[in-house]
Parts: C-alpha cells; sequence; structure tokens
C-alpha cells in the first residue's frame, strides 16, 4: 500500500476514533475543562496526531495508548461523580476571591492572579468597582463568578413584592420551512392550526425561517427579513392605565428603596394622594 494512501486511511480512521471517544467521554470535553479534562484533550490530541503521520512500524500501538487513557478517564468522571473527595482532588477546589466585600490577597497570589487579571475578570462580568462586589469565587474550570452587594443587584420582581406566573420555554415548531413534527406535538397545536395562523398573517410556510409557539400560545414567525406578527399599539385608555400604573409601582419601589423613615413616609404620603386622585377620577368618570 502507498504511503499517502495510508496515511490518509489512518487519519480518517483516528478522526473517527476521536469523534466517538468525545461521545463517550460526554460534553464535558467540549465546555468548561477541569485540570484533569484539559490534560486528557491535550493527551488525545497527541496519540492521534502520532497515529495519523508515524510510520513506524508500531504505529498501532497508539490506538491501544489511546483506548487506556480513554479507560483512564472514563473511570476517573466515574469516580468524580460518586467522590467528593477524589473530586476535590482531581478537578480541584473553588477559590474564594472576595468575602463580605473584602479582597483576599492571599487566595489571589495562591491561584496566580495579578490585580489587573482580577480586575479584567470582573469587568467581564460587567462590574468595574470592586467595592460594588459582596462576593466572589473562581471556579474549578477558572471562570469568576460574582454576587453584587444588595443595594447594586437589579431589581427584580420579588424584590417590588410582585408574584409572576411561571414562564415555559419558547417550542420552535417550523424551522426552514418546515413543520417539526416532535415539537409540534409537544407544544401541543396540529398541523393544521399553524396554517391556519400563517394564512393569518398572509404568508406561507416555505417563507418561514424560524416559527415559535411561545407559553401563552401563541406562533410568532421570522420570514428572514421582519419578525410576526407585530406588536399591537394598545388604544388610549389602555395607555393611561398601563401610565398609571408604572407611576404607582415607581412610588412604591423607591418607597422600598429609601435609607430613612422620613423619605419613605414622605413616598407614602404622594402614593396616597396618587390613589386618592385616581380613586376620585374613576368616581367621577362613573356618575
Amino acid at each position: 500500500m502507498p504511503e499517502w494512501l495510508e496515511v490518509m486511511i489512518r487519519t480518517l480512521s483516528a478522526v473517527t476514533m476521536l469523534f466517538l471517544i468525545t461521545k463517550i467521554l460526554g460534553k464535558r470535553q467540549i465546555s468548561e475543562l477541569s485540570l484533569f479534562e484539559y490534560i486528557t484533550g491535550i493527551t488525545l490530541g497527541n496519540l492521534v496526531g502520532y497515529i495519523s503521520l508515524d510510520t513506524d512500524t508500531s504505529w498501532y500501538l497508539g490506538f491501544l495508548a489511546v483506548f487506556v487513557w480513554v479507560a483512564v478517564s472514563a473511570a476517573a468522571e466515574f469516580l468524580t461523580m460518586k467522590s467528593k473527595k477524589f473530586r476535590d482532588i482531581v478537578d480541584g477546589r473553588s477559590t474564594i476571591l472576595i468575602e463580605n466585600g473584602a479582597v483576599i490577597q492571599e487566595n489571589l497570589k495562591k491561584e496566580r492572579l495579578t490585580i489587573d487579571e482580577f480586575l479584567e475578570q470582573l469587568r467581564k462580568k460587567d462590574v468595574f468597582r470592586v467595592a460594588d462586589v459582596e462576593f466572589a469565587i473562581m471556579e474549578q474550570s477558572g471562570d469568576i463568578s460574582v454576587m453584587l452587594k444588595k443595594e447594586y443587584q437589579p431589581l427584580t420582581a420579588d424584590l417590588l413584592g410582585y408574584r409572576l406566573s411561571s414562564e415555559k420555554e419558547p417550542r420552535t415548531i417550523i424551522m426552514d420551512g418546515n413543520i417539526l413534527p416532535e415539537s409540534l406535538q409537544d407544544a401541543g397545536v396540529s398541523e393544521d392550526w399553524v396554517k391556519k395562523e400563517l394564512r393569518k398573517l398572509n404568508i406561507t410556510l416555505n417563507q418561514v425561517a424560524i416559527g415559535q409557539v411561545d407559553s401563552k400560545g401563541e406562533l410568532t414567525v421570522q420570514t428572514g427579513t421582519e419578525a410576526l406578527p407585530k406588536p399591537a399599539h394598545s388604544n388610549p385608555n389602555d395607555q393611561i392605565k398601563d401610565l398609571v400604573q408604572r407611576l404607582q409601582d415607581d412610588l412604591k419601589m423607591r418607597k422600598q428603596l429609601a435609607s430613612n423613615d422620613k423619605d419613605r413616609l414622605e413616598y407614602q404620603e404622594a402614593l396616597n394622594q396618587f390613589q386618592a386622585a385616581m380613586h376620585a377620577y374613576q368616581t367621577k368618570k362613573q356618575s
């Protein structure tokens, strides 16, 4: 057999084997890697390169080395799932870098992380002032997780005292002009319903690049040039109601975030006056 043909066959075999190995070892091999997984990836790459190009008579021993390494990796991953102690040895432990708002310089030195590198990692988390951070930790993967101080955290519905209904994942039922039967069944709609909704939008199935059904059971589609249906403009009464509600919510929020009792009392009085005025307006309107 010509040497070039042998190298080609061995390379194709090595690529196929590497693909199967990656499937066996799981998705963690292509995501954030631990130290052991990083070593595994480098070693397997070197072994596959040896199998592809080394023309020695003993090149087939590379396959044996790969299978042994895969067995070791699979066993290590199994043990990391079963044993916390073994997981700490192989994957390492998380390191606290900021605790109670104070930077722990000893841990920065332990992770060989300079101040400049640390600030860079914080900026990647949209944090530009260290004083805003309550807690920061370096994960086993080397990524840094950050928790801001409470006063610098973004407002949420829970902080405002609102209780919202749960949101379900939108189901993609149309892709590249084709209906996806499994997703259609998961969304609880029929093909006839989809065609009916598309007729309402005056488009055909072939024009749809992406079609999704949201938690409300509404179909939204992307045609490649625009999104349909477009948001409907509310009538003036609905706009007034929305504006009134936002004003009340803003006063409630400012009251909750007030730093002293005097300000809280002033916001409460303003809220009471506003609600009294709206009640008088509604009463007059109804009469």
